[in-house]
């Protein structure tokens, strides 16, 4: 019911849309054979409009994957570096969901975990929203800092790693399999900064899925019910993505393009010395203004990886 909602209202609005430039090209005529200049002036005003909002609609039509409408799982990992990289991570988890906030998505953090000095070393967030997947699936990848560091007393230049895993959530009207048999269930304790326990009851849940290695973590709920539905929750997502990223695999080898993953693919550098600069390598689409971008304004890179996916596709 929810998506037959969805797609009556897409249909609406494009309906609508056809409406007003009917209307706009029938003034336009009336306007050319009466001679009417304030018709025409009416006209001249509506044009723009039914062309920004012609944009609007065609941009969404770049969201045609499976589960580009779906809610979004994201997870931050911090790379090699210790403490420098740590930071890096909570810097992309600010960026994150200061992104949630300007596109108003909800935001959930499912899981956190603290870095030894500082920062983090791993995060999964749930952003809630209108094609949440479809737009946040572009920041998948290695994400790349270059510095000076805060942590170093000679204040020498640091490069720092994170990388950012994106999943589509699965309701319970995909089928995904997980039997209980390929499952790990751990409860422990969750752990604040310095390792010390948040609760004297155990809440926190380590799921394993043996067959394919992926472990999923969640503690941020005080409720180990909570903490476990959430934790199934990512897995399903995982195993979706898996299969998601086989099939990509699989077409760009068919394409001959040659795919890898790994952490010397990054797909964007943040350059905060010796100059300001955010460019993504995938389409080198870049800017200056690194504080907006380390703010949450990222709409223009996703843009320009989606109207570059379709070029290639």
């Amino acid at each position: 019911m929810r998506e037959l909602t969805a797609l009556k209202d897409e249909t609406a609005t494009w309906r609508e849309l056809e409406r007003r430039a009917r209307d706009a090209a029938g003034l336009l005529d009336l306007a050319l054979e009466e001679n009417h200049a304030e018709i025409a002036e009416e006209v001249e005003h509506e044009i723009p409009e039914i062309e920004t909002k012609l944009a609007a609609l065609e941009f969404n039509l770049l969201f045609s994957g499976e589960y580009d409408r779906n809610n979004a799982i994201l997870s931050i990992h911090s790379g090699a570096g210790g403490t420098e990289s740590q930071d890096w991570a909570a810097m992309l988890m600010r960026m994150f969901l200061r992104y949630g906030d300007v596109r108003k998505y909800q935001t959930e953090i499912l899981e956190e975990m603290p870095g030894d000095e500082a920062g983090i070393k791993s995060a999964t967030i749930r952003f809630g929203g209108e094609h949440a997947y479809g737009r946040l699936k572009a920041e998948r990848g290695v994400h790349r800092l270059v510095r000076l560091s805060p942590f170093d007393a000679n204040h020498r230049r640091h490069t720092s790693f994170a990388l950012v895993e994106v999943m589509p959530e699965i309701d319970d009207t995909v089928q995904v399999e997980v039997k209980p048999e390929d499952v790990k269930v751990d409860i422990y304790h969750a752990s604040g900064h310095g390792g010390q326990n948040v609760q004297k009851v155990a809440t926190a849940v380590r799921l394993t899925h043996i067959p394919t290695g992926i472990v999923v973590t969640c503690q941020n709920e005080r409720s180990q019910l909570q903490n476990k539905e959430n934790a199934f929750k990512v897995l399903r997502s995982r195993l979706v993505e898996l299969e998601i990223e086989k099939k990509e695999q699989e077409k760009a080898r068919l394409k001959g393009k040659h795919v890898e993953a790994g952490w010397g693919n990054q797909i964007r550098s943040y350059v905060l010395h010796p100059y300001q600069m955010v460019k993504d390598h995938r389409t080198e689409y870049e800017t200056s203004r690194t504080d907006l971008v380390l703010d949450g304004d990222l709409d223009a890179f996703i843009e320009a990886h989606l109207k570059a996916q379709v070029g290639q596709n």
